[in-house]
């Protein structure tokens, strides 16, 4: 299985990322392709610009979606939406190919350092990226970033260590039911 693994941020500290690759320890044994927002680095998107054509950037982000089985991500929460660097990656990879996501299985993240986990864009992302050909197996928000998770063992609190290992297992198999 080929994993397209992102977080939908471009901060060199993201925490975000982090959660990406957390999870990812849980796929080991398969195909990962994690990918860094900043490599997706486009003008903003507008009407005008497009007329001129499309960055390579997102056909190259379409692409890693193409070559891939599943999609794990992360979404950095920045005002209650998008991050801004998210945003414009979708918004010109949306323009080339309206199914961005492809129809590929995903499992669709958030955490943030407040007591909401980042669930404003997990709802955001969970009404609308199925409009966008995301199928959506599995969702999970972690609250209070910084007191719930350390950077060298990953989630640590059981509850919540206990849903995500759950939620991961439920996406494996849903992903395996579809092969």
């Amino acid at each position: 299985m080929k994993i397209l693994a992102f977080a939908g941020s471009t901060s060199s500290t993201s925490i975000n990322r982090e959660l990406v690759k957390f999870v990812l320890k849980d796929f080991q044994d398969e195909e990962i392709n994690l990918i860094d927002l900043n490599d997706f680095t486009m003008p903003v998107f507008s009407v005008d610009l497009e007329k001129k054509g499309f960055p390579d950037e997102a056909h190259n982000f379409l692409k890693q979606i193409e070559e891939c089985d599943v999609i794990i991500c992360s979404l950095a929460e920045h005002n209650r939406s998008y991050s801004s660097a998210f945003k414009n990656v979708f918004d010109w990879s949306s323009r080339i190919n309206v199914k961005v996501f492809q129809n590929k299985p995903m499992l669709l993240m958030s955490t943030s350092p407040g007591g909401y986990g980042g669930g404003n864009v997990m709802n955001t992302a969970k009404t609308f990226f199925p409009q966008f050909a995301a199928d959506v197996k599995e969702t999970f928000s972690l609250p209070k970033f910084y007191e719930n998770f350390d950077l060298e063992t990953g989630v640590i609190n059981p509850d919540m260590l206990k849903e995500l290992k759950d939620k991961i297992e439920n996406f494996k198999n849903e992903v395996k039911g579809n092969d």
